[in-house]
């Protein structure tokens, strides 16, 4: 049974192939398109995911969308319909779009396969969004039975929702419906920091620990109600996502006494105590309902998915609260990862297949996206008219590590792509964690982001222990976790002395771990800075041209792209006073 799954028409677009229930590829359209956060259909991850599995489109049993648009366009409606006449011109900005397209989804879909494929399916299936999440968080993960939970912006109605998985089946508990949406709440101070949705939360996180949350009984008493049953309720009178383009209202602006802050403005303490009281009321919201779901299945173990699942510093406090004795976060928690649980629905629960449970999760470390040979590397090498060495693999890894060790920046080109928001050691770029000037060199020179954006380790499995205190290791660097010595390493150390680590498993990412242990025989440290190999505004590289292409417009060192490795000393043709490097400088 081959299952392709798709997400499309909102954000982060995604395609994903299952066949007889495993993994075989998933991939973001953006990654092909560069768009970051491409919405459109997803034809060039289609195309990967046939590749991958060397089938053609008519070879697909089953094609499933991860949402019921027709619910999601009644919930619209009738929101307006509840709020008229305010909110008139939102109303007429949606409707074209919805009316002249999108209220036929399956009309919609049928004539993209016709338009990139020469191929009408007969049929298209559709999934529930919350369900598609469920299905993302529990199937993959490595447990037969547990706890799931799936909080979000909003799906068709629900934005918060409750299952429990077993075997093959996921029983739902209970949802909380539109309006009231943990997701929407987060991303409303988001915006009101000044930054943007769908993609700007993470910064919200990384700001919080730079304040103080003065502000947790103001946001309490008058913008959100915290039930100990789990259930919350938000105030829409301090909302503008209801009638409005943007997220916050007049009200909301006057209760905190401040404009929404601008992009480019400076960040004061202000929005900075803004930031940190949105977290720590999200992470109460989120503890109550992870001690309500346990109540209801007394479940030693609990799966996340839905965008808020990726904010880590709530999940660290999940950890740290001891509810469950083991969570499992689908790294692609987003609607990309959707897709994938769309097919792995439909494969489980309406096929009814048998799951098999193993020691780890299915997920392949998420690396489900397409890998190059050396063949095709070296003709990007060639054509953009670099000075490379292909090595072997020993030599590569002593080379690599030795420069790391050298404080050089080295970006990490190895294996199949990562399926999800994280680069998790095949597209990344990697950095000493010892050094102190890392972080600035790599946010102001390489990422070319706000100074205040923490990096994130990476660690053999072994070493965790060494150096940080979560008691839960995470390979999809979802737990943020206390550094032990955080004047050791003060490249992956936060202002809170915190770090989003993820541990490297030998039987999943040799070649990542035998790095690790290269720079620890050199250094003593089993550790590495380990970012996104991408720039501000543009999503993580695919190809070897989009590696080449970062790599020459920025100050990375040196680029390892499989077995061959480029420096930039010995490039000196390549122009470092780019346009990029122009606007962005540490001075």
């Amino acid at each position: 049974m081959k299952i392709l799954g798709l997400s499309c028409y909102y954000h982060d677009s995604a395609a994903a192939l299952v066949i007889d229930n495993n993994i075989v590829a998933a991939a973001q359209e953006e990654r092909f398109s560069r768009i970051k956060g491409d919405e459109q259909f997803p034809f060039q991850a289609i195309q990967y995911c046939l590749q991958q599995a060397d089938i053609q489109i008519q070879d697909i049993d089953v094609i499933i969308f991860y949402e019921k648009p027709l619910l999601k366009f009644e919930r619209i409606v009738e929101t307006f319909l509840n709020i008229a006449p305010r909110g008139l011109s939102t109303f007429l900005t949606a409707m074209p779009s919805w009316l002249q397209k999108k209220i036929n989804h399956k009309k919609l879909l049928k004539n993209e396969f016709k338009k990139y494929f020469n191929f009408k399916p007969e049929k298209i299936y559709f999934s529930q969004h919350h369900l598609s999440h469920a299905a993302s968080a529990f199937f993959p993960s490595p447990f037969k039975e547990s706890a799931v939970l799936c909080i979000d912006g909003v799906g068709e109605w629900a934005t918060t929702s409750a299952w429990h998985g077993d075997g093959n089946q996921l029983k739902p508990l209970f949802e909380i419906k539109f309006p009231h949406s943990l997701g929407l709440f987060y991303s409303t101070f988001t915006h009101y920091c000044g930054f943007k949705i769908n993609s700007g939360e993470y910064k919200l996180m990384g700001l919080a620990p730079f304040g103080q949350p003065e502000y947790v009984e103001i946001i309490k008493k008058n913008l959100i109600q915290l039930n100990e049953d789990g259930s919350f309720w938000l105030n829409t009178k301090y909302f503008g996502f209801l009638d409005r383009l943007v997220a916050t209202n007049a009200e909301f602006e006057k209760l905190f006494g401040k404009p929404a802050r601008q992009p480019n403005d400076e960040m004061s303490d202000f929005y900075k105590n803004i930031a940190a009281s949105a977290q720590q009321v999200l992470t109460e919201a989120v503890l109550n309902l992870a001690k309500k779901i346990k109540q209801e299945t007394q479940s030693e173990y609990l799966c996340l998915a839905g965008g808020v699942a990726l904010n880590c510093v709530t999940n660290g406090a999940l950890v740290e609260e001891k509810i469950f004795q083991k969570i499992w976060i689908q790294p692609a928690a987003g609607d990309a990862g959707a897709a994938l649980g769309a097919a792995l629905a439909y494969g489980y629960l309406f096929q009814k297949s048998d799951r098999v449970i193993e020691d780890s999760d299915s997920m392949n470390g998420a690396q489900v996206g397409p890998d190059f040979s050396s063949e095709n590397i070296e003709k990007v090498l060639i054509k953009n008219n670099l000075v490379y060495q292909k090595l072997s693999e020993d030599f590569l890894l002593t080379k690599a590590s030795q420069l790391l060790a050298e404080n050089k920046v080295v970006a990490w080109f190895s294996g199949r792509m990562e399926f999800g928001p994280r680069a998790l050691g095949a597209r990344s770029i990697l950095g000493n964690p010892l050094s102190a000037d890392m972080k600035s060199v790599m946010n102001l020179k390489i990422k070319f982001r706000e100074s205040f954006r923490p990096f994130a380790p990476i660690v053999k499995s072994e070493s965790y222990g060494k150096y940080f205190l979560l008691q839960q290791e995470n390979e999809y660097m979802l737990f943020i976790s206390k550094v032990k010595h955080p004047d050791l390493m003060p490249a992956i150390t936060h202002v809170d002395h915190s770090a989003r680590v993820q541990t490297v498993l030998k039987n999943k990412n040799l070649r990542l771990y035998k790095l690790l242990e290269n720079f620890e025989k050199i250094t003593g440290h089993a550790v590495l800075v380990n970012t996104s190999f991408n720039v501000r505004g543009e999503p993580i590289v695919c190809s070897p041209q989009n590696a080449v292409d970062c790599f020459v417009n920025t100050n990375i060192d040196a680029v390892v792209l499989e077995n061959f490795i480029v420096i930039k000393i010995d490039n000196p043709h390549i122009n470092r006073n780019n346009q990029w490097n122009e606007q962005f400088s540490l001075d």
